[in-house]
């Protein structure tokens, strides 16, 4: 069974396909994740931009009337008050595309996630080291 999903090179070929108005947009957001992580690296991870460091940090996604930010379950809950003015799931927020960008809440919600990310890879990295002994 052959899939309909286009598949994406780069986060620049996911951006080059959307108009010049909503490129700008997801050109701020992916600016604004390099900054507050400038050691992760992009991919594209469930045909979206994926911003990885020690695993998934967050991904992001244009839709017809908001963006999609994915900082996963603990990026959402530990800012559930900033983000109860935005429809959203237990993993993801929806940005309506038609009002401004919350760019700084997205900067503080990528650094929660990069403290967190390398919080978890040392507990790893210390429990392997534990089990070796």
């Amino acid at each position: 069974m052959e899939s309909n999903k286009t598949t994406y090179e780069s986060t620049d070929a996911y951006i080059a396909q959307f108009s010049p108005e909503v490129q700008a947009i997801l050109q701020q957001v992916r600016q604004v994740i390099k900054e507050a992580a400038p050691e992760a690296t992009e991919k594209i991870s469930y045909a979206m931009p994926t911003f990885v460091l020690h695993g998934n940090l967050v991904h992001f996604a244009a839709f017809k009337h908001h963006i999609g930010f994915y900082p996963g379950a603990g990026g959402i809950a530990s800012f559930q008050e900033q983000l109860s003015l935005y429809k959203g799931a237990k993993g993801s927020v929806q940005f309506p595309i038609d009002k401004p960008m919350p760019l700084e809440l997205i900067r503080e919600i990528v650094k929660y996630r990069v403290a967190d990310n390398i919080e978890r890879a040392a507990n790893k990295a210390a429990n392997k080291k534990k089990s070796e002994k």
